[in-house]
């Protein structure tokens, strides 16, 4: 079984990330970069899917500039086997994104598709869906869990009220949920191997998607900054606040 993990290069999750003076967007200069947590934890599963000899081939693919390739390299660091780059300089929209990934798919044939249910910089959510529909496969979105049988997958959702578990055929998109493993750190024998593994180059152009835009930013701002709390010295003097200054009772 052939799995194909996307996964995005997106703004070090340990960065306090800061709006642009003129609100445009956030400051990307000079920011510490890294791969989208959720799709480490996507490349973890289909690597222990190889490891228990479930799989036997995982191809990453980003999309994005030629600085993704870092991304790609920390994902053969951790053990896949080769990557795509699918490079563009434009800001890409998860429709747009899905539809390049099909093409992917189309060329590579996968039977299995893991990603991360979404990225921590816009968190849409959108793209497995979206990739799942266009494909007309069958899709377990949220895993906590994933179990391979002959020809399909029991995976373990995280919904609203718990857990479920559905079954899915296969070809099948998954995507992960923060509870699904945790992902291996890439050792040094294993970094100087990834250097050395093949990243293919293509550019996003040559699929033939409509990269435009179909949403505009009007504007970024940072969140209010917190007022300090108030001590209160009894209950009455709680509610007469909550009541008179907050307004919620």
């Amino acid at each position: 079984m052939k799995i194909l993990v996307p996964v995005k290069r997106v703004i070090d999750f340990n960065v306090k990330v800061r709006v642009k003076s003129d609100g445009s967007g956030v400051e990307l200069a000079n920011v510490k970069m890294s791969m989208n947590p959720f799709d480490e934890i996507s490349i973890e599963e289909a690597i222990r899917l190889k490891e228990s000899g479930k799989a036997t081939e995982i191809v990453v693919v980003s999309i994005g500039p030629q600085q993704a390739q870092e991304t790609l390299r920390t994902g053969l660091a951790m053990g896949a086997d080769r990557g795509i780059l699918i490079k563009t300089d434009q800001t890409i929209e998860p429709l747009a994104v899905a539809k390049i990934l099909k093409a992917v798919v189309e060329e590579e044939k996968p039977e299995l598709v893991i990603l991360g249910k979404q990225a921590i910089d816009d968190d849409c959510n959108q793209t497995g869906q979206m990739l799942s529909a266009m494909l007309g496969w069958s899709q377990g979105t949220f895993a906590s869990n994933i179990d391979v049988g002959e020809g399909t997958l029991d995976v373990t959702r995280e919904v609203d009220g718990g857990l479920e578990t559905v079954q899915i055929k296969l070809p099948a998109i998954v995507t992960t949920d923060l509870r699904l493993n945790e992902p291996r750190y890439a050792s040094l024998p294993n970094i100087m191997k990834a250097k050395r593994k093949p990243i293919d180059v293509k550019l996003a152009e040559d699929f033939g998607v409509d990269l435009t835009p179909r949403l505009t930013v009007l504007g970024t701002v940072e969140p209010p900054v917190r007022k300090a709390g108030v001590i209160v010295n009894s209950v009455k003097e709680l509610v007469s606040k909550l009541r008179d200054e907050a307004g919620v009772l």
